[in-house]
C-alpha cells in the first residue's frame, strides 16, 4: 500500500476520538470495552503493528501478499509434504496431470482439499499424520474438467478423494519431514469406508435403511472440515457440510422440516452424487441423510480399526472439537456449527478420563451432557463483553419433550438444531474453529462472518454486534477455570476489520486491527504450548473494495494477554489456509493449503498444470521453536 494511506490510517488510530464503532442498526459502541482492561498496547504501536512488549510475538509481522506462493516472515521456510494425488499405499501410482487416474488410483492417493489435522508422535523421530479431505475441486479432479461427475467412475473417484489421509511421515538429520513409504500407518478413510454408530442415536429408526436395517453400521463421512484429537490418542474428524451431497431426480420430493432445518436442497446438489449412486438420493433412501453430520472417532496408530460415529456429540455442520479436560477429569468438547445463524455447542462427559489407562476411555464419548450457549450482554456502556450460560439439550428438560416433537434423546441429537431453537440458544455468526488456551483455559471460538446478520429473523445481538458482517471476529469466554461450568464470562479478543477501506465505522474493527495486519473471516484457530494464538483465514482475497490490502488468505499469530496480532505467512492465490499440527518439540508446524487456484489463476505447487491442496511444513532456519 502507498505511505500516504499508511499515513493517513496512523493518524486515525492515534485519535482516541475516532476509536469507536459508530452506533448504526444494532452496532455497538468501543467506549466501555476499551475501559474493560483487555487492551494494554499503546496507540503508537496498534498503529503500527511494530513489536511493542509482546512476548510471546517473537517474530516482524509481513506485508499483505497477492502472489502465487507461500510467504513466511523473515527466519522462516515453507516446504510441501504431500500434495492431492501423491502416492500413499501400495500400488498407488504416481499423480497424473491430466486428472486421468481412475478411482481406485485415488483409493491409493492422497486425498484433496486437506483440512484439519493432528499429529501424533510414534517415537522422537516419527509421527502420523491424520488429515481431513473435505471436498475436490471437480474441474480439476475429472479428465473432461466439468463441474459435476458424468458417470458412475466419476462419482466413485470423487468419494475416493474425501474423507481422511493417515500419513506416516520421518524426520532427517536436516529437521525435514519426509512421507514414509510403505508404511503399516498409511491409509485413505472415503466416502464408502465401513463404520458403525454408537451413543444414545445408534440403531435409531431414523439411522435405519435398506442396506442397514439395524441403524448401527454406515458407509462413510465427507465434508470433514476440522478436527480434534483425544487424549488417548484417537483422532475426531468432523463432518460439515453434508447437505451438499444428497439430491434427486424426483421433482415430487417434500423435503420435511427437519430437513429443511439442515439446509437441504435435494433438487439442486451441489454434487450430484445421487444420479450414479442410489445411497444418496433422497427419494430412494431418506434416512441416508440422517446418518451424516457427526464426528467420527478413528485410532490413527491402528490401521485395523474400525471408525466409530459418536451421536452424543449430536448432529450438525461440524466445524471442529476443542478438547479439554476439566479440573474434575471429565472430557469436555467445545464444537461449533459452521452456518449463518448457527450455534456453539460443549459435551461433557459422564465419566472421567483415566490416563493411567487409555482403553478405559472408550466409552467416554458415548455417555454424557449435550449443551448449546447463550450469550447475554452487560449493562448498557460495556459493549462486546458480557455473560452466558449453558443450555442443556436432554430429552424431558426445557421444553424437548414429545409434545414439542422429541420423543427420546436420539431425536434430540439427531435433530440438535431444532433442540437448539428450542431453548433459545444465541444465533452466532457463524461459529467455526474453537480452541482453549493451554494456560487459563478460556476457549476462543472463530465467527467468520455473516452478510444476514440484520436480516429478519437474524437481528444483532452482544456477541454478534454488527449487521451484513463481512469481516468476522473471535470471541472468547471464561468459565473460571471449570469447564465443566454451566455459566461463564464472555469478550471480544478480536472485531476484524479493514482500516483500510474503512478508516471509521462498524467495519473498522477494534483497535488491534491495523493497517498492517487487516484481515478477514477468520477460520482455523489453534494455542502452542507457550499460549501463542495462530489465526488462519478463509475469506475474500479480492484485494479489493472492502478488502483492499488484505491480500490473499493468511496465517496470523495474537498474543491472548496484549491483544496484538501480527500476521506471521500468506498462502498462494484462490486458497484457504487451514488446519494446524505441531511437533512435540514445536519446531516443525504443519499447516493446509486447501483450494488454490479455484479461481483458475494458481500454479502452486511447483507449477502443477492442476493446482493441488498441499500439507507444508514450516520451520524456522535457525530450528529454534515456532514463534518465538
Amino acid at each position: 500500500m502507498s505511505d500516504k494511506i499508511k499515513e493517513l490510517n496512523v493518524d486515525r488510530l492515534k485519535d482516541p476520538a475516532r476509536r469507536k464503532l459508530l452506533a448504526g442498526t444494532g452496532a455497538v459502541g468501543l467506549t466501555g470495552f476499551l475501559a474493560g482492561g483487555l487492551w494494554s498496547l499503546p496507540a503508537d504501536a496498534l498503529a503500527t503493528g511494530e513489536p511493542a512488549g509482546s512476548r510471546l510475538l517473537g517474530f516482524k509481522g509481513i506485508a499483505a501478499s497477492t502472489a502465487d506462493k507461500i510467504v513466511t516472515a523473515d527466519g522462516y521456510q515453507a516446504d510441501v509434504l504431500i500434495s492431492w494425488g501423491d502416492p500413499l499405499v501400495n500400488g498407488a501410482p504416481a499423480f497424473d496431470p491430466h486428472g486421468k487416474n481412475s478411482a481406485s488410483d485415488q483409493e491409493k492417493q492422497f486425498g484433496d482439499n486437506n483440512d484439519g489435522m493432528s499429529f501424533f508422535p510414534v517415537d522422537e523421530h516419527r509421527g502420523v499424520l491424520a488429515i481431513n479431505n473435505e471436498y475436490v475441486n471437480e474441474q480439476y479432479l475429472f479428465a473432461h474438467g466439468g463441474s459435476k461427475a458424468t458417470s458412475e467412475e466419476d462419482v466413485r473417484k470423487s468419494q475416493a478423494a474425501h474423507g481422511i489421509s493417515i500419513v506416516e511421515i520421518q524426520r532427517g538429520a536436516d529437521n525435514r519431514w519426509q512421507v514414509v513409504r510403505p508404511s503399516r500407518y498409511n491409509r485413505r478413510i472415503t466416502a464408502n469406508t465401513a463404520m458403525i454408530f454408537t451413543g444414545p442415536a445408534a440403531g435409531d429408526k431414523a439411522l435405519q435403511t435398506p442396506a442397514d436395517p439395524s441403524g448401527t453400521k454406515v458407509l462413510g463421512t465427507f465434508g470433514n472440515c476440522a478436527n480434534g484429537k483425544t487424549p488417548w490418542g484417537t483422532y475426531l474428524t468432523c463432518e460439515e457440510n453434508f447437505d451438499t451431497y444428497f439430491g434427486t431426480s424426483n421433482r415430487d420430493y417434500q423435503v420435511t422440516p427437519a430437513q429443511k432445518r439442515y439446509t437441504l436442497n435435494p433438487n439442486e446438489a451441489e454434487r450430484n452424487w445421487a444420479d450414479f449412486d442410489a445411497r444418496f438420493d433422497m427419494a430412494k433412501n431418506p434416512n441416508e441423510f440422517n446418518r451424516h453430520g457427526w464426528i467420527v472417532e478413528i485410532d490413527p496408530l491402528d490401521p485395523t480399526s474400525t471408525p466409530i460415529k459418536r451421536t452424543a456429540l449430536g448432529r450438525f455442520k461440524h466445524e471442529n472439537a476443542a478438547v479439554t479436560v476439566a479440573k474434575n477429569g471429565h472430557l469436555v468438547v467445545y464444537m461449533g456449527d459452521d452456518e449463518r445463524g448457527e450455534y456453539i455447542y460443549k459435551f461433557v462427559s459422564d465419566g472421567v478420563v483415566d490416563s493411567a489407562n487409555p482403553a478405559a476411555n472408550t466409552h467416554l464419548l458415548d455417555k454424557g451432557v449435550l449443551y448449546v450457549a447463550e450469550f447475554n450482554g452487560e449493562a448498557k456502556g460495556t459493549p462486546l463483553k458480557g455473560s452466558g450460560r449453558w443450555l442443556e439439550l436432554t430429552h424431558g428438560k426445557n421444553g424437548l419433550t414429545a409434545e414439542n416433537g422429541f420423543h427420546s434423546q436420539a431425536d434430540v441429537l439427531i435433530n440438535a438444531r431444532g433442540a437448539a431453537d428450542r431453548v433459545n440458544a444465541t444465533r452466532m455468526d457463524r461459529p467455526e474453529w474453537i480452541a482453549v488456551n493451554p494456560h487459563d483455559g478460556r476457549a476462543y471460538c472463530t465467527l467468520t462472518n455473516n452478510s444476514k446478520r440484520g436480516d429478519e429473523g437474524m437481528p444483532v445481538n452482544p456477541a454478534n454486534p454488527r449487521p451484513k458482517n463481512i469481516y468476522g471476529q473471535i470471541i472468547r469466554w471464561d468459565e473460571n477455570g471449570d469447564a465443566t461450568a454451566l455459566k461463564f464470562n464472555w469478550d471480544m479478543f478480536v472485531l476484524c476489520g479493514n482500516p483500510i477501506a474503512h478508516p471509521q465505522g462498524v467495519n473498522r474493527g477494534t483497535p488491534n486491527v491495523t493497517a498492517e495486519n487487516t484481515f478477514n473471516s477468520p477460520d482455523g484457530l489453534g494455542f502452542d504450548r507457550d499460549g501463542r494464538l495462530w489465526i488462519l483465514t478463509d475469506g475474500k482475497y479480492s484485494n479489493e473494495g472492502d478488502y483492499q490490502g488484505q491480500g490473499n488468505n493468511q496465517m496470523l499469530v495474537g498474543d491472548p494477554a496484549t491483544g496484538e496480532i501480527r500476521r506471521f505467512m500468506v498462502g498462494p492465490k484462490s486458497c484457504e489456509l487451514t488446519g494446524i499440527a505441531f511437533t512435540p518439540d514445536y519446531k516443525t508446524m504443519f499447516v493446509n493449503v486447501q483450494h488454490p487456484g479455484e479461481e483458475g489463476d494458481s500454479t502452486f505447487p511447483n507449477n502443477s498444470p492442476r493446482p493441488r491442496s498441499s500439507v507444508i511444513m514450516v520451520t524456522r532456519k535457525d530450528g529454534g521453536v515456532l514463534g518465538a
